[in-house]
């Protein structure tokens, strides 16, 4: 995939909309190896979820406006993440990080696993967790049933 390498093998700069739970862990954890990571979130409370020893920044604000996001750093970003609560904010963001911003890897996670589907058709890289927990606990169901 179009930026992997980037982010293995360099510090690489990474943007991240949503400091929730999986946002906090995902920016602790680039920010820990090395990275160079910026968070953006509507709420300032959000980012209590980051560790004492975090290094990146943290901006309050809208990861759906091209002036906030060139403030996180989107022009030099290699990857861009959406990880709010809502779909449609996820997937504005990640279509403006990908095709305004030319980021070369964009991820949005979407709860809803019909609306992942037409969005990856569309070219968008999305992870839905409503269909990899369902898979997880379908795997493990059936191994003991």
């Amino acid at each position: 995939m179009p930026g992997t390498e980037a982010i293995k093998q360099n510090k690489s700069n990474i943007v991240i909309m949503g400091c929730g739970r999986v946002g906090g862990k995902l920016a602790a954890m680039f920010d820990a190896a090395g990275h160079k990571v910026t968070v953006v979130d509507l709420d300032a409370y959000s980012f209590r979820r980051l560790p004492p020893t975090f290094s990146g920044t943290a901006l309050i604000g809208d990861g759906t406006d091209e002036d906030m996001l060139r403030k996180a750093g989107i022009e030099n970003a290699n990857a861009f993440i959406a990880l709010t609560q809502g779909d449609n904010r996820n997937v504005m963001a990640a279509q403006i990080a990908k095709h305004i911003f030319e980021v070369p890897r964009v991820i949005c996670r979407i709860y809803d696993p019909l609306r992942k589907d037409i969005y990856e058709q569309l070219g968008l890289e999305s992870i839905s967790p409503t269909e990899v927990f369902a898979d997880l606990l379908f795997q493990r169901l059936s191994q003991k049933i």
